[in-house]
């Protein structure tokens, strides 16, 4: 409010004071939703040794989750007497949230339906295996190219240019590396970070385009032949 929105009324306070209220509390439940079925299966004796490490990881990387969401909010509200920039979170401790909420949601749904389907047999064919080389380095460039858009956000990297696909009149804009040491300018140049967020995307859109046509030549279960088309169908709507 003295920074930047001198004329913010109460009512619009209250919107983003609510946002914020909602999303700790839905946090707080999805933390439940972890902790309280685990202790009730683990004391019922139900998960089994490998399940019950499974298990705590999980339940202690939710509450990492939460630990990174104080501290990332935290860095919005420290005062800077150096800078009169815009009041902002940290962009890196954004990214860790993300990157955090990524791991947790992906783990969970691994576990999830490691239990809930049986595995395939499938014989370890040389395509089978570089088709699964494959899937791991897409998910990798899809999993960079998400951290990559929440540097994005953190720094409103997003208003700099808003033409595609050149950026302005030029392909590659001139203030790219601007920044000095050069490595500063891939985290906190926001000209850099929205080029560099366009090309991950451009390149996670490409693999997993690749990935669908080489899966289309290896004789697969129907039920990953399904996976593969909808991560086509989600990676173009995206």
């Amino acid at each position: 409010f003295h920074s930047l929105n001198h004329d913010m009324t109460l009512t619009e306070f209250k919107f983003i004071w609510y946002m914020e209220y909602s999303h700790r509390m839905w946090g707080r439940v999805v933390g439940l939703a972890y902790i309280l079925p685990a202790a009730y299966f683990w004391r019922k004796g139900w998960l089994s040794r490998p399940m019950k490490g499974c298990v705590l990881a999980l339940c202690g990387l939710v509450c990492f989750q939460g630990l990174l969401g104080w501290y990332m909010v935290k860095s919005g509200l420290e005062e800077k007497p150096d800078s009169y920039d815009i009041p902002r979170v940290s962009q890196y401790r954004l990214a860790a949230h993300l990157g955090s909420a990524l791991v947790l949601y992906s783990a969970s749904l691994w576990t999830g339906l490691s239990l809930l389907l049986p595995r395939h047999r499938l014989p370890e064919t040389h395509q089978l295996l570089r088709l699964r080389q494959f899937a791991h380095g897409t998910t990798a460039l899809v999993f960079l190219t998400a951290l990559s858009g929440a540097f994005v956000a953190g720094l409103d990297a997003g208003l700099v240019y808003n033409s595609f696909p050149k950026m302005g009149e030029r392909w590659i804009p001139d203030d790219l590396l601007a920044f000095s040491p050069m490595l500063k300018n891939i985290f906190e140049n926001p000209t850099t970070v929205q080029f560099d967020h366009r090309i991950l995307g451009i390149a996670s859109v490409t693999a997993v385009t690749a990935l669908y046509l080489y899966s289309r030549r290896i004789p697969l279960p129907r039920r990953t032949r399904m996976a593969v088309t909808s991560l086509l169908a989600v990676a173009c709507t995206q």
